[in-house]
């Protein structure tokens, strides 16, 4: 019987966490779906981040891979307050940077 009380105790913090969790989020202003959007984009943005630094010269292909990836991280980005991304905005402006050479390269050559 102990047993049984304690797990319902448990599973009510848990949603009573996850409700709390809501509430933050809808008081910050947002959806729910845009702060999901952002935590996948934080962690894609992390990658290309990577990316970033260690190719200088990219395919073709993987422009094109990199330059969707990254206008889903930016879209995502848009949708969120300033202050959630304030940590990762480095990484962001070197994502963004290496995104504006990729276009640039890819427009001076489909203008050549």
């Amino acid at each position: 019987m102990i047993i049984y009380t304690i797990v319902y105790l448990l599973l009510f913090v848990i949603f009573a966490l996850v409700a709390y969790a809501i509430l933050q989020i809808k008081m910050f202003g947002m959806k729910i779906k845009d702060f999901w959007s952002f935590i996948e984009a934080n962690q894609m943005l992390d990658k290309l981040y990577k990316f970033a630094r260690q190719y200088e010269n990219m395919s073709p292909q993987e422009q094109i891979i990199y330059l969707s990836e990254a206008e889903k991280i930016f879209k995502a980005f848009d949708n969120v307050p300033d202050a959630l991304w304030e940590e990762e905005y480095d990484k962001y402006k070197m994502v963004l940077s290496k995104y504006k050479d990729i276009k640039m390269i890819r427009w001076a050559e489909e203008n050549k």
